[in-house]
């Protein structure tokens, strides 16, 4: 059935990327780091300062949950709840969606920052085999902060964020995923010198004017 609703998706992502990437080729910077380790808040701070898109795949993925309608809502909230990983195909497809969306309103929009991918090894061969060609990977901006940190800033954020995997148990597993899937990634990356590593355990602006350093110098 999964296969099944996967291949329906596949088959209704427009092919408009495909076409505006004869014209420019997107270029993405994939932002990883652990849950709380602040990717939202600096993101949100780089598209105030630069021409950057910030995507989340997170949030794509969380919207996607609650869309009324929605054939993978239910599949995705089981995912997200038991601190798991949705399957690629289902990601990617969220992904194309929004850059070509963005990309088609906005020809100067062609600078992007995807937030929280890829998270492991079934991610990045997803993405080489899906957007090989497509867009330009410029690097990983990596932020590093300590699990006790990470937890903390978290269940501070469930306070008031809604998040119903913003809990202690959540979070656990959420960590425990993203030392087992998503930081042999980073490690990839960095093999390839295209890894920039942040502090993230220090303030938001002091954070930052790391990014701006790193984001300034690569421009």
């Amino acid at each position: 059935m999964l296969g099944r609703l996967l291949g329906n998706a596949s088959q209704r992502v427009p092919s408009l990327l495909k076409r505006v990437s004869l014209i420019m080729k997107p270029k993405v910077i994939f932002v990883l780091g652990g849950p709380g380790a602040g990717k939202g808040t600096q993101c949100s701070k780089i598209v105030e300062a630069y021409n950057y898109t910030h995507l989340s795949a997170g949030d794509l993925l969380r919207e996607e949950r609650g869309r009324a309608g929605s054939e993978f809502g239910q599949l995705i909230d089981t995912y997200i709840k038991e601190g798991q990983i949705v399957p690629v195909e289902i990601t990617i497809s969220l992904l194309r969606k929004a850059m070509e969306e963005t990309m088609t309103k906005d020809e100067t929009k062609s600078c992007f920052l995807i937030d929280g991918f890829p998270r492991n090894e079934d991610n990045l061969q997803g993405w080489n085999r899906v957007m090989d060609g497509k867009a330009d990977v410029k690097f990983v901006l990596f932020f590093d902060c300590s699990n006790e940190v990470c937890i903390n800033r978290c269940l501070e954020r469930g306070k008031s964020s809604g998040r119903t995997d913003d809990n202690r148990e959540s979070l656990q597993k959420r960590i425990q995923t993203y030392l087992l899937s998503t930081r042999p990634i980073i490690e990839q990356y960095e093999k390839h010198g295209k890894v920039r590593t942040v502090d993230a355990s220090r303030s938001v602006d002091e954070v930052f004017g790391e990014v701006k350093a790193i984001l300034d110098k690569e421009a």
